[in-house]
C-alpha cells in the first residue's frame, strides 16, 4: 500500500535526475566560429625613432591665452627633449596621456630660456616658435612639475643644451671666418702675381739691360 509520502519523494528524485543531466548551453559542440572582420597589426610611428631621449618628466603644462590674458591648460602628460642622432638638433615635445595629442612641439635654440613663474619653485616659464598646432606660433608655455628638483632638473638640462649650442655655434661661426680670411689672402697673393708690371718698371729693367751690355763690350776691346 503506498503512502502519502511517497509522490513526495518521487517528485524530488526526479528534480535530481534532471539536475544532473547538463544544460543545452554547456554541450561543447565542437565547432569553430571565425571572426567576422579580420583585423591586422598596423606599425604606428611616433617620429622619435630616429631620436635619443634625453629627458622625460611628469608634468602640467599651460599656454597663455594672449587674448583672453589667462592661462589656459595644454594638458598632462611626459615632457620629453629628444636628440636627432643625424643632425644633433634637440626639440621639446610633450603629449596628453590618454589622447597622445601633442601639446607642445619646438626646437630648443640657444637663445631659450627659462624662468621660474612668479616665485613658484615648482613652475617655469618660456618663449618659443611651437609647432604643435601645425603652424609655427609664438607661444609663451609654463610647465608645472610634481617637486622641485623635477623642475629644477628640467631648468639645468634646457641651459645645458641651449649653452652647448651657442658653444658649437660660436666655434663654427670663427670657423667660417678664418676659412673666409685664407680665401681672400690666397686671392689676393694670386693677384698680385698676375698683374702687369708698371711701364716704367719695365723701361728701367731695358736701360739697365743695355747699360750691362755696353760695359761688357768695353771690357772685350
Amino acid at each position: 500500500m503506498a503512502t502519502a509520502t511517497e509522490p513526495t519523494v518521487l517528485r524530488k528524485e526526479e528534480e535530481e535526475d534532471d539536475d544532473s543531466k547538463p544544460a543545452p548551453d554547456d554541450e561543447d559542440t565542437g565547432a569553430q566560429i571565425a571572426p567576422i572582420v579580420q583585423l591586422q597589426e598596423v606599425a604606428v610611428s611616433t617620429g622619435e625613432e630616429n631620436e635619443d631621449v634625453l629627458l622625460e618628466l611628469k608634468s602640467k603644462l599651460y599656454r597663455f591665452d594672449k587674448d583672453g590674458n589667462q592661462w589656459k591648460e595644454r594638458g598632462v602628460g611626459i615632457v620629453k627633449l629628444l636628440k636627432h642622432k643625424e643632425t644633433g638638433k634637440v626639440r621639446l615635445v610633450m603629449r596628453q596621456n590618454k589622447t597622445l595629442k601633442i601639446c607642445a612641439n619646438h626646437l630648443v635654440l640657444s637663445t631659450m630660456t627659462v624662468q621660474e613663474h612668479q616665485g613658484n619653485d615648482k613652475s617655469c616659464v618660456w618663449h618659443a616658435a611651437d609647432f604643435s598646432d601645425g603652424e609655427l606660433k609664438d607661444e609663451t608655455f609654463c610647465i608645472r612639475f610634481a617637486s622641485v628638483e623635477n623642475c629644477k632638473t628640467f631648468k639645468d638640462k634646457i641651459a645645458e643644451i641651449a649653452g652647448g649650442q651657442t658653444k658649437d655655434s660660436g666655434e663654427s661661426e670663427e670657423g667660417k671666418t678664418a676659412a673666409s680670411l685664407i680665401e681672400k689672402l690666397s686671392v689676393v697673393a694670386k693677384d698680385e702675381d698676375e698683374k702687369p708690371k708698371p711701364k716704367a718698371e719695365v723701361s728701367s729693367s731695358a736701360e739697365k739691360k743695355g747699360e750691362d751690355e755696353k760695359a761688357e763690350a768695353a771690357t772685350e776691346k
